[in-house]
């Protein structure tokens, strides 16, 4: 069952992810969402993965390994370009800074060895 629930999730959580992910403005416009409720759809999206990983935190494996370190990377790769186009400010150097964090984080997880109990 838990199994189910993982591939359902994932059916669910990476289509959606990649239509956010590359969604474009134009589009959001013509449809007319609110970008209000892009911010909360991707924030319902990030506290479920943080629990996921909060979860996976416990007993990691090699999937859960990987996967966080996707993650991770892929946010960097977003989050970099954008910070260095916006505006100098606290604003620009913490995304940076959390850019930093994450990006060590995705390649200890991907250095990381086995999980030994």
């Amino acid at each position: 069952m838990l199994r189910a629930a993982y591939w359902l999730s994932a059916v669910i959580y990476l289509p959606l992810g990649l239509i956010l992910y590359f969604f474009p403005s134009s589009l959001s416009q013509l449809l007319s969402l609110s970008p209000l409720w892009l911010a909360r759809l991707s924030g319902a999206l990030l506290t479920a993965w943080g629990g996921l990983i909060i979860a996976a935190a416990f007993r990691p494996d090699s999937v859960t390994r990987y996967g966080l370190a996707a993650a991770n990377l892929l946010a960097v790769a977003t989050l970099v370009p954008a910070a260095l186009r916006g505006t100098v400010g606290a604003a620009s150097g913490a995304v940076l800074v959390i850019c930093g964090v994450l990006g060590v984080s995705g390649l200890l997880a991907i250095a990381g060895g086995t999980h030994r109990a």
